[in-house]
């Protein structure tokens, strides 16, 4: 009588992805996801609040500074108060803004780093300021590298020591919020560097300078 042979009753399993591996995975995608969605969103353009400006405006404006400004070279205390659409006109009239920021410097290297400033200042393309209540929010677009992005920053001003102060609440880079921790540390480095410091000087006839009711309030000694 013959023997039957029996298989190995060991049966080969396929190798199984550790539950580690299947977590390392989804990690890794939603990192790349949540990095995409991050650039979307500080690519995204915000609109521009709906501020007003007008020739007639600007001109209401230059007549209430020349009108504080006789007052107090006559000795007399003034305050001088614009509006919304009185301080974007003004804005509109006297900032310098470019339309574009792709312009090479000559010169190399050396005389680059020297035009620092003023090519951070001519990427600027538009700025509208909205007041409301205590709070301005300022709403600024600039370019980077041939792309238009915005800025939004809202908060207090104030005068310290003669100095002008902002005291952020919140700010968005296109439709991405910043934390509100991350805009006052910025903020505050950037008013205390000493670069910067100076620049920040009020006038010495500027004895405050404030959002109130909706308007820029400065007061004159």
């Amino acid at each position: 009588m013959s023997s039957i042979s029996v298989p190995n009753p060991v049966a080969e399993t396929p190798p199984q992805t550790s539950a580690w591996r299947w977590a390392f995975r989804i990690f890794r995608w939603s990192t790349y996801l949540l990095t995409l969605i991050t650039l979307a969103l500080v690519l995204h353009k915000a609109p521009p609040p709906p501020v007003e400006s007008s020739p007639q405006a600007a001109q209401r404006a230059e007549e209430k500074f020349t009108a504080v400004e006789q007052e107090v070279s006559h000795g007399q205390p003034a305050t001088l108060r614009l509006d919304e659409t009185e301080l974007n006109s003004y804005l509109a009239a006297h900032l310098d803004l470019v339309p574009t920021a792709n312009t090479a410097s000559p010169g190399g290297p050396e005389a680059s780093s020297g035009k620092d400033v003023e090519q951070m200042r001519s990427s600027v393309r538009d700025v509208k300021l909205q007041m409301t209540e205590d709070r301005v929010k300022a709403y600024v677009v600039f370019d980077v590298h041939g792309k238009d992005m915005t800025l939004e920053l809202e908060g207090r001003l104030g005068a310290t020591g003669g100095y002008l102060r902002f005291e952020p609440v919140s700010g968005q880079i296109g439709s991405l919020p910043i934390p509100q921790s991350t805009v006052q540390s910025a903020i505050q480095k950037l008013m205390d560097s000493p670069e910067n410091h100076e620049k920040l000087r009020l006038p010495a006839e500027i004895a405050d300078l404030r959002i109130e009711n909706g308007e820029l309030v400065a007061t004159y000694r």
